[in-house]
């Protein structure tokens, strides 16, 4: 078996995580950035709340209120219908989210036993992040953690900066991709005094969601954008493709875990090999899956069918993946370094 599971799966559940609000329930926590910082594992955890609705004829959907800095709950009648995603109620006036996603720090000294802080580390604070911030990445340059993540709000999904020293105080520095962008990851390094992160812009009715490259002299503004890896008909990675962990440096060159979604939205994990040098360029690529879902709690939740991974460590030979499962909960895995480089090709 190429990916071993922890025995101890699903390693972090709803029921571990406190409430924010006394009108919300945790529904989910899955997604987390990685990193290890001192002598103690970090995830930033992606938390998911939803109101306790005690209507059957209206759909609750919260909402930051930058302005009254607070959180509001808007009531869109259901008419009885259910919703088509669970995540997400259409209507003639734009789409809603049924839940609001915070981020919270959980710390462990042996990888599978972690402890969530109390209280969370970032909350939606700004009027791109009314719906909530997303799926975290953690990138360590220098003695600064920089953390990249998803802001949602009624003008669409944009890619955010934050960063910390010591996962305590955090600093935003705001936009750095306009929308729609997501699944943003920052090299750990600079290539030839340029810093570059991949990106998944949202495309028009022309294409399907791909990873692009870009560069930077600062981390804030970024250009000389390329197309890095594309999705490919009736395969695993037919519908969308995008980053999942921070590229990690194998020899002379980086290693990145993806991600895909087939026509089904089957989400499952690949690999690539890009140039050291020039990382723009593939050098080779896993045809078929080195992770797909199969266990029960990969298959049944409140998105089932889903591995997405935001982090890994590689230590000890080992790509040591922390990966959200079915939009549930979330999960340890690890590979041997030698099998993924086995399957490159």
């Amino acid at each position: 078996m190429l990916t071993v599971r922890s025995d101890s799966n699903p390693i972090i559940k709803s029921e571990d995580v406190t409430p924010t609000h006394p009108e919300l329930e945790v529904i989910g926590v899955f997604n987390a950035g990685v990193i290890r910082y001192n002598q103690e594992i970090i995830l930033l955890l992606r938390v998911a709340e939803r109101p306790i609705s005690l209507s059957d004829h209206a759909y609750i959907s919260p909402i930051y209120d930058a302005e009254m800095n607070e959180l509001t709950f808007l009531s869109i009648p259901s008419q009885g219908a259910p919703l088509e995603d669970a995540r997400v109620i259409s209507t003639k006036d734009g789409n809603f989210l049924t839940s609001i996603s915070h981020f919270r720090v959980a710390r462990s000294m042996d990888g599978i036993h972690f402890k969530v802080d109390e209280l969370p580390a970032m909350s939606a604070a700004t009027p791109y992040e009314t719906y909530g911030i997303e799926d975290a990445r953690i990138t360590k340059i220098d003695d600064i953690y920089y953390i990249v993540y998803s802001a949602i709000s009624n003008m669409g999904i944009t890619a955010c900066l934050a960063s910390t020293t010591d996962f305590v105080h955090y600093t935003r520095h705001g936009l750095i991709f306009h929308p729609d962008n997501k699944d943003v990851v920052i090299f750990p390094e600079k290539i030839n005094g340029k810093y570059y992160a991949l990106h998944r812009p949202t495309t028009s009715q022309f294409s399907t969601p791909q990873i692009w490259i870009a560069q930077s002299s600062n981390l804030m503004e970024w250009g000389n954008h390329k197309l890095l890896l594309g999705t490919t008909k009736d395969t695993w990675e037919a519908g969308r493709i995008g980053a999942s962990t921070v590229p990690v440096k194998v020899g002379e060159h980086w290693l990145e875990i993806y991600h895909a979604a087939d026509a089904d939205n089957r989400y499952c994990l690949g690999a690539l090999l890009l140039n050291g040098e020039q990382p723009w360029i593939i050098e080779k690529k896993a045809e078929l899956p080195i992770m797909e879902p199969m266990m029960p709690y990969e298959l049944e939740g409140f998105f089932g069918n889903v591995v997405f991974s935001c982090g890994a460590l590689c230590e000890d030979g080992k790509i040591k993946l922390y990966y959200g499962a079915a939009d549930t909960t979330i999960c340890y895995a690890e590979i041997e370094l030698s099998l993924i480089m086995d399957l490159l090709s």
